[in-house]
Parts: C-alpha cells; sequence; structure tokens
C-alpha cells in the first residue's frame, strides 16, 4: 500500500549507492545473493532466540533488496536477475514465519501456519497475474522499475518489512501480530484477485 508512496523518497539514496556498487565492479546478482544469506541469518537468528540481531539482518536483508536493482538498473537488467529477486524474496518471507514457530512452537506455531497461508495466497495471485499480464504486454511503473507486472495490493513490501521489524523487536507479540496481518493479507490477496480478474475481462484473450 505504501511503496509507490515511497518510491520517490529510497530510489535516489538507492540509485546513488547502486552506481557505486555497479563501478565498483559489484554485480545486481551478487548483492541478491549476499541479502539472501542475510536473510537466511536472520531467520537462524530468530529460531534460536536471538531476536534483536535476527532485527539487524532483517534490515541488511532489505537493504540489499532495494540496492541490487539499483545496481541493475545502473549497468544492465537481466531476466535471472529479476527471477532471483522474486523467488528469493519469497524464500525470506516464508523464512521468518517459519522461525518464529521454531522459537517458540506452543504459543507461535499456529499463528506462523496462518500468516504463511496468507502469503501463499497473496503470492499467488501477485504472480499469476504476472503471468497473465507479460502474455498480454500490460506493464506499469506504479512501483517503480520492475522485471515483472507488480499490482498493488493491501500488504506491500514496506508493509512486510515493517512487520518482521516489529515481530523481533517484541517477540512476544508475534502471535497478535500475525494474525493480524494474515488478515490483511487475506483481504489484499482478495483485492488483487479482483482487480486481476477486471483488467483481464478488459484486455485478456
Amino acid at each position: 500500500m505504501f511503496d509507490a508512496r515511497l518510491r520517490p523518497l529510497i530510489d535516489p539514496p538507492l540509485n546513488r549507492a547502486g552506481l557505486i556498487l555497479a563501478r565498483a565492479g559489484v554485480g545486481a546478482n551478487t548483492v541478491t545473493l549476499v541479502g539472501f544469506v542475510l536473510g537466511l541469518g536472520a531467520a537462524l537468528a530468530i529460531a534460536l532466540g536471538h531476536s534483536l540481531p535476527g532485527l539487524v539482518l532483517i534490515a541488511l536483508n532489505r537493504l540489499a533488496d532495494g540496492l541490487d536493482g539499483a545496481v541493475a538498473r545502473a549497468s544492465r537488467k537481466t531476466d535471472l536477475g529479476g527471477y532471483l529477486d522474486i523467488t528469493l524474496d519469497f524464500f525470506f518471507y516464508s523464512a521468518i514465519p517459519l522461525a518464529f514457530a521454531v522459537q517458540n512452537p506452543e504459543a507461535n506455531a499456529l499463528a506462523a501456519a496462518a500468516l504463511l497461508a496468507s502469503f501463499y495466497a497473496n503470492g499467488s495471485a501477485f504472480l499469476a497475474f504476472a503471468i497473465m499480464a507479460e502474455k498480454n504486454r500490460l506493464t506499469t511503473a506504479a512501483q517503480g522499475s520492475k522485471s515483472l507486472y507488480y499490482i498493488g495490493g493491501l500488504a506491500e513490501g514496506t508493509e512486510t518489512i515493517a512487520l518482521f521489524l516489529l515481530m523481533a523487536l517484541l517477540p512476544g507479540w508475534f502471535p497478535v501480530l500475525a494474525w493480524g496481518f494474515a488478515a490483511v493479507c487475506f483481504v489484499s490477496a482478495g483485492a488483487r484477485v479482483l482487480i486481476g480478474v477486471q483488467a483481464l475481462l478488459i484486455h485478456g484473450d
């Protein structure tokens, strides 16, 4: 919901940093993979009960996620880079709720399962439409320059990052936060399905 509004604020510094990294010979895929390793480190730290180090690693993972696109724009965008970016993002998004479930199964497992189910619903609505949008040559720049059609929703990257950071800061509140955000994600998934259906009725084959 807030991604498009934040783009004008975060893109300029990210693009400057991306240009510096590109000129230094750092590839976008390298940044993506380093960010993924940091994300796995965050999940491991949380699972072991070290939530504050997990918070720092989550923040670094998200910084890398912003920088890889900036590096690609400053050098060369590739289909492989776009594929790795979105795929490893989804791996990361699933790893954090799972880590909280491992940390405290009795208190967190059911809420983590609900959150993961909502991520699955949201992700499938998002990615399935991207396939159809590509087939019908639909484009958008509402969320910045992306490798695939990015259909907006109530629950996007900004909200998910804020949620994960809040969970790591207040791990005892994980069940409440997870159930609440799962509800938002299910509503967002439903809205994305409706938007997708409407767009394909107008533009589809």
